[in-house]
This record gives structure tokens, C-alpha cells and sequence, in this order.
């Protein structure tokens, strides 16, 4: 994946999000287990754009699971990064962001420090296959400075 510069983002980065998805999920059962299983469930989303596109919020719904959440992302236009954070309706508490860019291939670079089930995570996500009807996210977690990075979710967003 292409390192980011700040040259390469623009405030309307996350344009490509407003409007309704239909959202195919597949996760790990266990973020930090592979063993563990994966689990595939549908979702709807919901975004829109703000702050002529310095802002992007999106709300998720995961009817299978009686779930969902919501992410803001805000761009900081002295630093030209963007932050993202997430907030689950589950436990209604906002997550630590995840900062980071688009490079010129397209491809969004996001990462962060978290937990997991008590223990630190250092957490990625990657934003690619951008277009105009469709997108890739994917979330990993590496728990040892980020030599080895374990996928554990996966979203395949097609525009409805």
C-alpha cells in the first residue's frame, strides 16, 4: 500500500459515501483469533457530507444483529488529515479515532491505538475499489507494532 502525503488529501475525500449502501459484512467471531471463525450479516448505511466536505458522517444498521453505529469523520485542514471515529449504539461510547489519508492510488490509510478485550491494539483501516457504485473497507489489528497485521472485518459497500 502507497504511504500517504498531505499533498494527496483533499476536504471531500469521503464524498464518495453520502447517499444509501447496501453493505455485505464479514468479521472475525474473535478480532484476535483467526481459529475463531468468520460471520457474514447484511447491513444499510446512510451518509452524508458536511462542512463542504471536511466532514462525513454515516450511520450503519445490521438488522441481523439488532445493532449498529455511527461514524464521523472530520478533516483537519491545517494538517490535512482526516480522523475517524466510530460509536457503537451497543455500548453508546465514541472509540479512539483512527487518523490518516488517501494516497494518489486511491487507496485511505487510517490507524490508531485501541483495545481489545483488555489488551492494546494497534488498529488499521484501508479504504479501496472507490467508485462512483461501489467501495472496500477493511479493519486489522496488530498486536505487535505493526509487523503483522490480522484482518478482521471486511465491508463490501454497493451503492442502492
Amino acid at each position: 500500500m502507497t504511504k500517504t502525503t498531505t499533498a494527496d488529501r483533499t476536504p471531500t475525500d469521503f464524498d464518495f459515501l453520502a447517499g444509501e449502501w447496501r453493505v455485505a459484512n464479514r468479521r472475525l467471531k474473535d478480532f484476535l483469533d483467526p481459529a475463531s471463525g468468520w460471520e457474514e450479516f447484511p447491513a444499510t448505511s446512510r451518509g452524508t457530507r458536511h462542512f463542504d466536505g471536511g466532514a462525513s458522517f454515516d450511520e450503519i444498521e445490521f438488522p441481523t444483529l439488532g445493532s449498529g453505529g455511527l461514524t464521523l469523520r472530520l478533516y483537519d485542514r491545517q494538517t490535512g488529515l482526516w480522523s475517524l471515529y466510530w460509536a457503537s449504539r451497543r455500548t453508546g461510547t465514541l472509540f479512539p479515532p483512527v487518523t490518516g489519508g488517501f494516497g494518489p492510488d486511491g487507496v485511505g490509510l487510517f490507524h490508531g491505538e485501541d483495545t481489545y478485550d483488555g489488551r492494546p491494539v494497534r488498529v488499521r483501516f484501508v479504504w479501496s475499489g472507490i467508485t462512483g457504485d461501489a467501495a472496500q473497507w477493511e479493519q486489522s489489528f496488530s498486536t505487535d507494532g505493526e509487523q503483522t497485521w490480522l484482518v478482521n472485518w471486511t465491508m463490501h459497500l454497493t451503492r442502492t
